[in-house]
């Protein structure tokens, strides 16, 4: 029971976190390609699991080869293209309407985690999830005037791809998180990404430009913050989510990021607050709070 409600602590936190560096990212994809801020955010959640596990002296696991594989494969899905397609879409459509293609996530979860380890969350769980989705679409659904059709389509592509495969591969390492520390896990996953998606930059565009990019980076605020708050501390907080309770009830306060986009742009930037995003905002913390009733 303990575990369960730090759990969905854990999914909140995440939510927080990542809904802050959306808008960051969002600002960063103006002056880096998706490619580029993909090989950066990777290289700070890398240093920032090394460092953590350095000042806590957190024990070194011993991986089976399987679950190497599978680290590998969560790896390269997860880190390299689902991240990579995340931020191509949220480039092409903005971060109001990626939210909204970025809904696909809980039912992908819903769907996955059944057919990989026949979990359910209950009726009342799915009906609080759904009340969580609607109230992010009644929210945010707005195609802005500077997307063309090209954009929209490719970008919704892109979106409904990264979603499916973040899924995925955060849970195919669920039974490897449940006896091994969550840092380590998020590590191995981080720097197959890294690897690979440097490889990746090296041979697109040479690797004076891939060194360039580190470079300007580390000098622009925006996206260093948004790396920190995005890649290494929603991570830790979003692994130990899934590691602490039902993946389900997870991916719903996962959702609730939305929201906090929607609050912190209203709070932080003074964007308008409409009569449909107040409407979606409530449905949504009702759906959430549905949810945490559940057991």
């Amino acid at each position: 029971m303990i575990d369960n409600i730090l759990g969905d602590i854990y999914a909140i936190i995440t939510a927080i976190c990542w809904s802050s560096a959306v808008i960051l990212f969002d600002i960063s994809s103006k002056k880096f390609n998706a490619l580029q801020l993909n090989v950066f955010k990777n290289l700070i959640g890398v240093l920032g699991f090394i460092v953590t596990i350095i000042v806590f002296a957190i024990p070194s696991p011993i991986f089976l080869i399987n679950e190497l594989i599978i680290l590998f494969i969560s790896g390269i899905l997860g880190i390299l293209i689902a991240d990579l397609f995340f931020l191509e879409s949220l480039k092409r459509l903005g971060s109001g309407l990626s939210a909204v293609v970025s809904t696909i996530y809980t039912p992908s979860i819903f769907i996955i985690s059944f057919l990989l380890y026949q979990e359910t969350v209950g009726s009342q769980a799915y009906f609080g999830g759904l009340l969580v989705v609607v109230g992010i679409i009644i929210s945010s659904i707005k195609v802005p005037n500077n997307v063309t059709t090209n954009n929209l389509y490719f970008g919704i592509t892109f979106g409904i791809l990264a979603q499916i495969l973040t899924a995925y591969s955060i849970l195919i390492v669920k039974p490897i998180m449940q006896e091994n520390s969550i840092i380590y896990i998020a590590l191995y996953r981080f720097g197959i990404g890294l690897l690979t998606s440097v490889i990746v930059c090296t041979l697109k565009y040479g690797f004076l430009s891939t060194y360039i990019n580190f470079k300007n980076g580390f000098k622009n605020k925006t996206v260093l913050l948004g790396s920190i708050l995005g890649t290494y501390l929603s991570v830790i907080f979003w692994l130990a989510g899934y590691k602490y309770t039902l993946a389900g009830r997870a991916a719903i306060y996962n959702q609730l990021s939305t929201i906090f986009i929607i609050l912190m742009a209203r709070i932080i930037l003074k964007e308008d607050l409409s009569m449909k995003k107040i409407i979606g905002v409530v449905l949504s913390i009702i759906g959430a709070f549905i949810v945490s009733m559940t057991h």
